[in-house]
């Protein structure tokens, strides 16, 4: 029978073990989406109150919002832009809806976009203000 030795041996382990960490790594994101997309007690899930306060404040963007939020969401990686900009229009749309906003103002923004970041992501945030020169002083509270 033919037996592995030497480097194709190597070879087949790393393979297997790549594979499996991929394939682990791949399931978790899997399953993370999946967990959004489940219903919760009002029958919607996270992603179907996202696209809504995304599709209900939508004529409330004005041309320099839209400007502002690309501008604030450009340090994150491209392969993620589009879902962490979903998610920020999502977060400053319900703030909009909530408080009966006439339009999406750049407080409303900056709100929207602090409050939709994962903490460990806030210094990244504060740069990117503080590169806009944009005062953070009355927002450090959502901080």
């Amino acid at each position: 029978m033919f037996q592995l030795q030497g480097w194709f041996l190597w070879f087949i382990l790393f393979w297997t073990f790549f594979l499996i960490g991929a394939f682990g790594i791949g399931g978790f994101f899997m399953f993370r989406k999946f967990l959004k997309k489940l219903p919760k007690e009002d029958g919607k899930s996270d992603m179907d109150w996202e696209e809504h306060y995304v599709n209900e404040s939508r004529h409330l963007w004005g041309p320099e919002e839209k400007a502002l939020l690309e501008d604030l969401v450009s340090p994150v990686p491209e392969l993620f832009r589009d879902v962490a900009r979903h998610k920020i229009a999502g977060k400053i749309g319900e703030l909009a809806l909530n408080e009966k906003a006439s339009k999406i103002t750049e407080e409303l923004v900056i709100r929207g976009y602090i409050q939709a970041t994962p903490k460990r992501d806030h210094k990244f945030l504060r740069k990117k203000l503080f590169e806009n020169k944009i005062d953070v002083a009355p927002y450090e509270h959502l901080f």
